[in-house]
């Protein structure tokens, strides 16, 4: 079952753009994206990344200070916990005052412990700022798509809202067909044929944005059927972007449907109603609705 509409998912495709893929033969790049995992992986990951992180930091230190036995002075001899937590106060520049270096290879770990957590503090900022700091879209496309008469002509439609209130600035819309084909020769490709939206372009996008392409002579949708969009494995790929009022960052969001996602002959529900104080009003509740 497919999570965003609650319908069989075709066995033989996967959505365009899914986590759900196998890479073969691909080299691992290990630590050298690191930067990427982290501001990619969720917020409990990337926690508990750093609280392991912090913790291995001071048992190592601790470690260190221990092989040296009396370099801290009040440690109870042979503590782990006194050596441990005595690191914590050295990285976190605490200082209490009961633990403190004697020797001098607890000073020189003691300098190098510093310098380690200037280096923790920096990284960990850094990271955390740009997790913060990133834009993001509010973005929501209905779950399913529909084929209907407008004015005459067959039509795609799918409809957008900002679920933020605030305003999306020169918002632009593309409509792109992925599908197989087999060349003269036997290849197998993925193909991707644009779709010309009716209104690509939206100067101000506040509220709801219905999405919409003609099947004309030129669309590459004429004459298409749900059974003959899944026997090429099709798939209609909408990426919705533009200027983010309040962040001043471009932001982008995407959504993609397959071809059971896509009713024939029904259309998308009424969604703009009135208020109880007679103010025109929009009813999310039926946002994903057909008629």
């Amino acid at each position: 079952m497919d999570q965003r509409s609650g319908l069989p998912r075709q066995s033989t495709y996967q959505r365009y753009g899914s986590a759900d893929i196998a890479f073969l033969g691909l080299e691992r790049d290990g630590w050298r994206d690191a930067y990427h995992s982290l501001l990619t992986m969720p917020d409990w990951s990337f926690l508990l990344f750093l609280a392991v992180g912090y913790l291995a930091i001071n048992a190592a230190f601790a470690a260190l200070y221990m092989i040296e036995p009396g370099s801290i002075a009040n440690a109870r001899p042979g503590s782990f916990l006194d050596h441990f937590f005595f690191s914590v106060q050295t990285l976190g520049s605490i200082g209490y005052g009961v633990l403190t270096p004697r020797t001098r290879w607890a000073n020189l770990l003691v300098t190098t412990e510093s310098f380690v957590g200037l280096l923790n503090l920096g990284v960990a900022t850094g990271l955390l700022f740009a997790r913060i700091s990133r834009p993001t879209a509010r973005i929501m496309f209905s779950r399913r798509a529909v084929v209907s008469a407008l004015n005459g002509v067959p039509t795609l439609m799918l409809r957008a809202a900002n679920r933020r209130k605030n305003l999306v600035l020169e918002a632009e819309v593309s409509l792109t067909l992925a599908h197989d084909t087999v060349t003269d020769e036997g290849q197998m490709l993925r193909r991707f044929d644009p779709l010309t939206a009716v209104r690509q372009r939206s100067p101000l996008f506040y509220l709801t944005w219905q999405i919409m392409h003609r099947i004309d002579a030129d669309s590459p949708l004429r004459g298409e059927t749900r059974e003959s969009l899944e026997a090429r494995n099709a798939e209609i790929l909408v990426v919705l972007r533009g200027l983010d009022e309040t962040f001043v960052s471009t932001i982008h969001a995407r959504a993609s449907y397959l071809p059971q996602e896509i009713a024939w002959d029904r259309r998308l529900a009424d969604i703009f109603t009135f208020a109880p104080d007679g103010r025109r009003a929009i009813d999310f509740g039926r946002f994903h609705e057909l008629d």
